[in-house]
């Protein structure tokens, strides 16, 4: 548990939802976080405007906005957010650090009073050479970036290839949460500096660049997030070169870095994907063409993870919930959460632009969700309903999520009664008590309203995660009692979740306070 949510504030709000019975439904969830916070990447570096429709309005996006704003980007804001025009021409204005780099084939630079200056040498062309990066008299822009991991990474990599004089820190879980792969992949191409100020590799990052130097293949581990290789790859078009990136060991999430190439094309970057000759140490390598980004008018899918919660909301009840907008071959690659819930016993109608999760008997099973590490949650709370365990695999990376979703997860399902094993890339659930065919909530009949004798409620923590207060919000829906301490978080990315969950089931939760 981390040490700042180990305890709860005075009055803290906690919310219940109220069991029933099956639910049936549709709905439209917000805007994609992901294609949201990509989509702003490449807004902000391109020429010219662009129109992004359909956006999430969150605390990510925000964040997002924010610091985009705080480097000279024009970002205006309508439609309740849903609307961003993004105008990067006042991007690296005056007001910001000036990079002043002057190169001579014989290793000199022309120089002045500085108060930095930071030397690298350079391979251009074949030609070798030495650039100096001076700042005068600026202290760096100061981006707060609260906990925001896409915010952190992306910006990291496009502004060390934009060039400046920048210094991205957040919350103190930001401090913790590890960036030192990235960074470390930044650091031979930089026409300056880059580091990582926290111990272990963390954030602040202090940037004090003059743009990228490529004259080799950037190198980057693909174990830990997959972010990491989306940063790099959507700063590649921002430096003015070719670029080639190679990841070394296991790619994990790899259907988000399949998302941010399409993104990329969305906005004229030409990018290839080719698959490397081993999964476990050279999984892919990615070409970027030379040339940069072209305004453009782009419209967001809504957000598949989130989709996830009501997906599941069919499966857990027995019902059938309709999601529009998103169909099985959307650009997000959590709409896989349907497989899964399918393989449990599930039964999912697929149409191009939505996909229905029918409610049935459901089984324990053993998958590996490495490529859809954000529903894990999800599934492990579904899993709880299940007749046998659930195997969850591949996800060792979650615990350098918001907080550490495999620990903290254990933890929480534990309080409701089931025993929970806990993995080093994973975890397993299993169920509490048996399966009987009487109905353990009004209404319910079917297969799927088997009752788990052993599961009751209890106060949960979130860890001021939002997956955590969404995912174990939904065990409520079949066992009373279920109390979700600061579900506020989830603002994050799905301000709406609590409304929107109570529309759709149709009966309002309890909401107190706690002291």
């Amino acid at each position: 548990m981390n040490d700042e949510q180990s305890t709860t504030s005075p009055k803290q709000p906690v919310v219940e939802v109220v069991p029933g019975g099956p639910i049936h439904g549709r709905i439209r969830p917000p805007g994609s976080k992901s294609l949201t916070n990509r989509a702003l990447i490449c807004a902000a570096m391109a020429d010219g405007k662009s129109r992004l429709s359909g956006a999430l309005r969150s605390e990510d996006t925000i964040v997002m906005i924010d610091a985009l704003r705080a480097i000279g980007v024009s970002i205006d804001v309508a439609d309740g957010g849903r609307l961003l025009v993004v105008d990067p021409q006042g991007r690296n204005s005056p007001a910001s650090p000036t990079a002043n780099t002057a190169t001579t084939d014989s290793g000199t630079t022309d120089s002045g009073t500085t108060d930095h200056l930071s030397t690298s040498n350079l391979s251009v062309d074949g030609v070798s050479a030495s650039r100096q990066t001076t700042f005068t008299g600026h202290d760096p822009i100061e981006l707060f970036i609260a906990n925001s991991g896409t915010t952190v990474r992306f910006l990291s990599a496009a502004l060390s290839a934009a060039g400046g004089h920048y210094r991205l820190h957040g919350v103190p879980r930001m401090h913790q949460r590890p960036i030192g792969d990235l960074i470390d992949a930044l650091v031979p191409i930089q026409s300056g500096t880059i580091r990582a100020e926290s111990d272990g590799g963390c954030p602040p990052v202090l940037i004090e660049s003059g743009g990228w130097n490529v004259g080799s293949t950037i190198r980057v581990a693909g174990s830990v997030s997959s972010q990491y290789l989306s940063g790099l790859m959507m700063a590649s078009p921002v430096c003015g070169r070719e670029v080639r990136i190679e990841v070394s060991g296991e790619l994990v999430s790899r259907p988000y870095v399949e998302m941010t190439a399409e993104v990329m094309r969305c906005f004229g970057a030409q990018v290839r994907i080719l698959d490397g000759p081993d999964k476990d140490t050279h999984p892919v390598t990615i070409e970027i063409s030379e040339g940069g980004y072209q305004g453009v008018e782009y419209e967001i899918e809504p957000d598949a993870s989130a989709a996830s919660y009501f997906w599941a909301t069919a499966a857990i009840t027995g019902g059938s919930i309709t999601v529009d907008g998103l169909g099985p071959k959307a650009l997000q690659g959590d709409v896989g959460f349907c497989d899964v819930l399918e393989q449990m016993g599930c039964r999912v109608d697929r149409d191009a632009d939505s996909m229905t999760v029918h409610g049935g008997h459901l089984r324990g099973i053993d998958v590996d969700m490495n490529a859809i590490s954000d529903t894990v949650q999800t599934l492990s709370v579904v899993a709880l309903f299940a007749d046998g365990p659930t195997r969850v695999r591949g996800v060792a990376h979650n615990r350098f999520k918001e907080t550490d979703r495999i620990g903290d997860l254990a933890h929480e399902l534990r309080k409701l009664g089931a025993r929970i094993d806990e993995h080093d890339d994973g975890l397993t659930i299993h169920p509490a008590g048996t399966k009987t065919n009487a109905p353990d909530f009004a209404g319910a009949t079917s297969d799927a309203g088997m009752q788990n004798a052993g599961l009751h409620g209890a106060t949960l923590q979130t860890y001021h995660d939002h997956r955590m207060a969404m995912s174990l919000s939904l065990a409520g829906l079949r066992i009373a009692g279920v109390r979700i301490l600061d579900p506020s978080c989830t603002s994050k990315t799905y301000p709406e979740y609590f409304a929107d969950l109570e529309s759709l089931i149709g009966r309002p939760h309890r909401w107190t306070g706690q002291a």
